[in-house]
């Protein structure tokens, strides 16, 4: 792969002329992503802060409650390598349209169901679009915009899923308490008029538009020098993907837990409060890591991001049984800390895999290697929910450190990519 020289970054500043936020299509091409992740994630994080709920009126187990979000995850993993094959064949821009319509009316669907078989089924259908619209955005964002800024722009994207968390939060706990989860749930059909936007404003990609080479497969991404990248980055995904599920699955249901059952004790109203707190810092995390990482590298701020996670994780998990009257100043001021570094960590991928794989399967290995990772973190819901029911689940939440650490590793065994050229691997 060719790389950049310095003479690049010379060039205009990241916001040196605001004009250019709603004319240039890279721009476009970012706007449209940041807003269909952020839409994404608020419909996948509303089943988060309805679990307490929907188990009482289902009757369901803290391991049943987490399988319906591991059904999310799996069927994310189909959907992302799905949407990462399709993305290679119809374009970027036309399956961030389906995908985002997919995940919408899903949401939607779920205030229809009455049980635990139909909750796996709606927000299995959520998962697939979550997948899939993560895989079309994040290629797209990494081929519109230059080496030398393109962690930042993937960095931004990845930083709807702070706000839609907050968005998240802000919808459970003013909608919720008057109207209902059903109406809550309801909610989550707006996003499908973002796809209107995106029809008429955003284009294909010039990277993909131009490029010669025939559409790859899945068979091309284990082929050659890209077969060793696929299985060690899908390592890395795996292992932090599982400590991330693991541990912000069961956050608001965690606050909101009694405290004899492990948890805080706090009640809805305040679980979004701190959540709010939480991925506030979150966002801060997300674009933090893009700058670092365009500067020092993406193998060594990732190592950082998840090894500071994994210190953090066990105190915040333990502080209700150990932290006495300071226990919600505590939660309160390590929250900002745990969202920053144990989710900014995420932007690596859609900057580093789109820089590992040549434009013919860009989008094949992209949503291979994170979805499948995905798909493997299902079980990590499901084992904090099992263990909860035994131990707490302060105590739970702790088994995901092991895996930070495991991710933070492996990174060191794939290829350092700052600076590679795009256009020069089509």
């Amino acid at each position: 792969m060719k790389v950049t020289n310095h003479a690049e970054t010379a060039a205009a500043p990241w916001f040196h002329d605001l004009g250019r936020l709603y004319r240039e299509q890279k721009w476009l091409a970012l706007w449209a992503a940041f807003f269909g992740y952020l839409l994404d994630a608020m419909d996948v994080l509303l089943y988060v802060f309805a679990i307490q709920t929907l188990k009482a009126e289902f009757g369901l187990s803290n391991a049943e409650a987490g399988f319906v979000s591991s059904a999310t995850l799996i069927a994310s993993a189909f959907g992302g390598i799905a949407s990462g094959l399709l993305c290679d064949r119809i374009g970027r821009r036309r399956t961030l349209i389906y995908c985002i319509l997919v995940y919408s009316l899903a949401s939607g669907g779920t205030a229809f169901s009455h049980g635990l078989w139909d909750l796996i089924f709606w927000r299995a259908l959520v998962g697939v679009g979550l997948g899939g619209e993560w895989s079309a955005g994040a290629v797209m964002v990494a081929e519109s915009w230059p080496a030398h800024q393109r962690a930042r722009a993937v960095s931004f994207m990845q930083s709807g899923w702070a706000i839609g968390y907050m968005s998240a939060a802000a919808v459970a706990a003013t909608v919720m308490p008057a109207f209902g989860w059903r109406t809550m749930f309801l909610v989550g059909v707006l996003p499908a008029l973002l796809t209107i936007v995106i029809r008429s404003k955003v284009q294909e990609t010039e990277i993909y538009r131009t490029s010669t080479r025939p559409t790859g497969s899945l068979k091309d991404i284990f082929s050659g020098v890209l077969r060793r990248r696929t299985i060690v980055a899908t390592a890395v995904a795996t292992a932090v993907l599982f400590a991330y599920w693991g541990l912000f699955t069961w956050l608001p249901g965690f606050l909101s837990a009694p405290v004899s059952a492990g948890g805080a004790g706090f009640n809805i109203v305040k679980t979004s409060g701190w959540i709010f707190a939480m991925q506030a810092g979150a966002f801060c995390g997300y674009l933090n890591f893009g700058w670092l990482a365009d500067r020092f590298g993406r193998r060594p701020i990732f190592a950082g991001y998840v090894l500071v996670a994994a210190l953090l994780t066990p105190i915040y998990g333990t502080l209700p049984k150990w932290g006495g009257e300071w226990t919600n100043t505590g939660l309160l001021l390590l929250g900002p800390l745990v969202g920053f570094f144990g989710t900014g960590f995420f932007s690596l991928f859609g900057t580093m895999l789109a820089e590992l794989y040549p434009t013919h399967v860009r989008g094949a290995g992209q949503g291979f290697v994170y979805n499948f990772g995905r798909g493997l973190s299902a079980l990590a819901p499901l084992a904090v929910g099992t263990v909860a029911d035994h131990s707490g689940l302060g105590l739970a939440l702790i088994m995901n450190s092991a895996f930070f650490l495991l991710g933070g590793v492996l990174v060191f065994l794939l290829p350092e990519t700052r600076n590679t050229d795009l256009r020069a691997t089509q």
